[in-house]
């Protein structure tokens, strides 16, 4: 399946449910980069180690923390890794490989990434118990609509009694749904969206993930090792979508720095081929025109976003290291996974639509924090009880 085509999520705009003279807008939420539950099925010829299994019904590969122990890692890498092809612009599973995305429509994989609800795999079911709580039933009124992460970027809204569409989106989710929105046309968006919710928007990218593509993330887990999740990481796509954006960092500031040559927004090209992995950059060209189609989403927002948390915003190699060593990490303001100027980038639009755009700062909330802080939960009922 073409890259590209993968920025276009299919809403599901749906689902009111009356309860007496009450009409409730339903609600679509979209998660961020890892918000979707993601399930294998094998058919392989080889394997990398005795211990990895060659045949498999679907089985959830994502997120399955019993893969993600030592040797038994390195399977799961093999399985979930992407294949790119700079010719023909897509990327493709490895052979003998089908991932398919479960629970479109549902919200119970964008609830629990882990189907045994463990609470490391929690993700919007604080959000989607609040919504209950208001009246919300799952499935009719709520609904998810989950997409494979990794590749990044209304049919019976008549059979509900015309009733707009709320969107929550978290992370990644955030630009994926003005990708979305601005796909569409304004009479369109009027009709069938009520209004936006937008929780840790990576409006203009992140150097994190300047920091997966160097080192990679250990997601927080101290029994996952950086370098070794790195191998699956830097083959998504959508980790270069998420690369700092040219409308949001200026070209002489530097993301990298070494003792033979400093990097900035406009060196990526030699930073990839400093850690070795020119397809980074293939990737980086086929994603950043839609990082910079900033245009406004045209629909009443409310945009939520942790600040005062250490987030990183350089690398820094000491003298007599290059690439391929470790950096020192240096911190500034944002949520700890995203930079603050881009969690703003939505008060850009304050002045240029029509509808109101609305931001709240939320201090000392991490970026996976917001989707469970009571701020986060009281904020969305309070816009759901005021319809």
């Amino acid at each position: 399946m073409r890259y590209k085509s993968n920025l276009k999520i299919i809403f599901i705009f749906s689902f009111i449910i009356t309860l007496g003279c009450a009409t409730l807008n339903p609600v679509v939420l979209i998660p961020g980069d890892g918000g979707s539950q993601l399930e294998a099925q094998l058919n392989k010829s080889n394997v990398i180690h005795y211990i990895c299994q060659k045949t498999s019904d679907f089985f959830n590969i994502w997120l399955n923390m019993e893969l993600l122990v030592p040797l038994v890692i390195d399977c799961w890498i093999d399985n979930i890794k992407l294949i790119y092809d700079n010719k023909t612009r897509t990327t493709r599973t490895p052979d003998g490989v089908t991932i398919r995305v479960p629970g479109f429509g549902g919200s119970e994989t964008v609830e629990w990434l882990d189907p045994s609800h463990a609470s490391s795999g929690a993700y919007f079911n604080d959000i989607a118990n609040t919504l209950v709580s208001l009246g919300h039933v799952r499935n009719k009124t709520i609904k998810g609509a989950p997409y494979d992460f990794r590749k990044a970027p209304k049919d019976t809204y008549e059979e509900n009694n015309k009733t707009s569409v709320i969107i929550i989106a978290h992370s990644m989710g955030g630009p994926m749904s003005l990708y979305f929105l601005n796909t569409q046309s304004q009479s369109w968006k009027d009709k069938y969206i009520k209004r936006i919710i937008t929780l840790s928007g990576v409006w203009g990218g992140s150097v994190k993930a300047i920091k997966v593509y160097a080192i990679g993330d250990d997601l927080g887990s101290y029994v996952l090792r950086e370098s070794v999740m790195r191998e699956e990481q830097i083959t998504s796509p959508s980790l270069a979508w998420l690369l700092p954006s040219k409308l949001f960092w200026k070209p002489d500031e530097i993301l990298v720095q070494t003792e033979k040559k400093n990097y900035t927004i406009n060196d990526m090209q030699d930073f990839f081929k400093g850690i070795s992995f020119p397809d980074g950059w293939e990737m980086r060209k086929d994603t950043e025109p839609y990082q910079l189609n900033y245009n406004p989403p045209g629909v009443e927002v409310h945009c939520l976003y942790g600040v005062n948390v250490n987030t990183v915003e350089k690398l820094y190699y000491k003298p007599g290291t290059w690439l391929d060593g470790y950096p020192t990490l240096i911190y500034g303001d944002g949520d700890g996974t995203v930079n603050r100027r881009s969690l703003e980038g939505c008060r850009h639009w304050q002045s240029i639509q029509k509808q109101k755009v609305f931001t709240k700062e939320l201090t000392k909330i991490d970026h996976l924090q917001i989707l469970h802080d009571k701020s986060t939960l009281d904020y969305i009922t309070g816009l759901i009880k005021k319809l």
